[in-house]
């Protein structure tokens, strides 16, 4: 037995092109084999397609992939159409071959307190760093191997703690820029790791007062009050007034992790008769978690969600989650200054107040 795949594959060489640019192939493989004898199969019909031979991570449909994953199981969770990038395409330097130096420029942040088991743990970390959600935001954030690391260390009792946690709060992005997603096929949650370090910098009063307040300084420091505009914008915004013509409008929905509610809201919008708009970023995290201690990087977060479903044809977005509702309404402006575009004619609604109208409009 055979797979037979549709791939669009990324190409790209530093030396010869000015962009990047896919190419298609028709593939068929064996049921055994694996995510490598993919690349493999790609490079046999187009030799300018590269891959590297050593530390093999790469994405497929936008997830990170080791080399040995068998291909059965990206089947399995991705389908049969898929998109090969590499690991990190802004440091691509020939296809899925990239500049991994940023790798250990981030190790070298812990390197003084590590042991030869923490350097060994960390080099298992390849692909959780270039999963890295916060990267694609803001290159120079440090990763979520690192923190990951970090949390290892001081759990299993590293006498060092002070100094790994300053190391990981010192940098320009580092620990209050990250937001956890997990971005690899084989799923991983480092959500408790990462909220666990946090808790430790702005608990640990007694053991470093000075970190403390640096943290805060940087991160804490206390917001103007909102415009009267923007307040009065969230005020309106939480009554959730009805849609006009909502059974007319292309309708989007913003699920962020909670998915449970996905196939009610999807049977809504159908049995309105009008359009479901599905957009890559529904399930990605808006950067409420982190609003406090980087607004800018939240917002920017929140916009790329906005902006994915408004380019994708939405003219209404339905919004799971209240607090990130009230987020996106009440720093609308500062949204839209932070992408550079204006959104208009894009109206939002929580899920709730979604499922009441179109109950009453079905009743009527």
């Amino acid at each position: 037995m055979s797979h037979t795949l549709n791939v669009k594959a990324f190409f790209f060489n530093a030396k010869t092109d000015y962009l990047a640019y896919y190419k298609h192939f028709t593939l068929h493989l064996p049921q055994e084999a694996t995510a490598k004898a993919l690349l493999v199969t790609i490079k046999a019909e187009n030799e300018n397609f590269s891959f590297p031979e050593n530390n093999l991570v790469f994405k497929i449909n936008g997830l990170m992939v080791e080399g040995d994953t068998p291909l059965t199981t990206i089947i399995e969770k991705l389908g049969k159409q898929l998109q090969i990038d590499p690991a990190n395409s802004y440091r691509s330097n020939n296809g899925l071959i990239i500049n991994d130096d940023d790798f250990m420029k981030s190790y070298e942040i812990l390197a003084p307190y590590m042991t030869a088991e923490d350097e060994t743990y960390y080099k298992t970390l390849y692909a959780l760093h270039y999963a890295s959600e916060t990267e694609k935001f803001d290159h120079s954030y440090i990763g979520d191997a690192i923190l990951v690391l970090a949390h290892k260390m001081i759990e299993e009792g590293s006498i060092h703690k002070e100094a790994i946690l300053k190391a990981i709060t010192t940098p320009n992005s580092s620990l209050f820029d990250c937001e956890y997603e997990n971005n690899l096929l084989l799923e991983e949650d480092h959500t408790t790791s990462i909220n666990a370090l946090k808790e430790m910098v702005l608990n640990d009063n007694d053991e470093q007062p000075s970190l403390l307040e640096m943290i805060r300084a940087h991160f804490g420091k206390e917001k103007k009050a909102p415009e009267k505009e923007e307040e009065l914008v969230l005020q309106k915004a939480r009554v959730y007034k009805d849609i006009e013509s909502l059974e007319d409008k292309h309708i989007a929905y913003y699920a962020g992790i909670k998915k449970s509610n996905e196939k009610n809201i999807s049977a809504t919008i159908k049995s309105l008769g009008t359009k479901e708009i599905h957009f890559s970023r529904k399930n990605k995290l808006a950067g409420l978690s982190i609003l406090k201690d980087n607004k800018d990087l939240a917002l920017h977060k929140a916009g790329a969600i906005i902006l994915d479903a408004y380019d994708s044809g939405a003219e209404v977005l339905v919004v799971e989650d209240e607090p990130t509702l009230d987020m996106f309404l009440k720093n609308f402006k500062h949204i839209e200054n932070t992408i550079g575009r204006k959104i208009n004619h894009l109206d939002f609604t929580s899920a709730k107040s979604f499922i009441l109208q179109a109950q009453a409009i079905k009743a009527s």
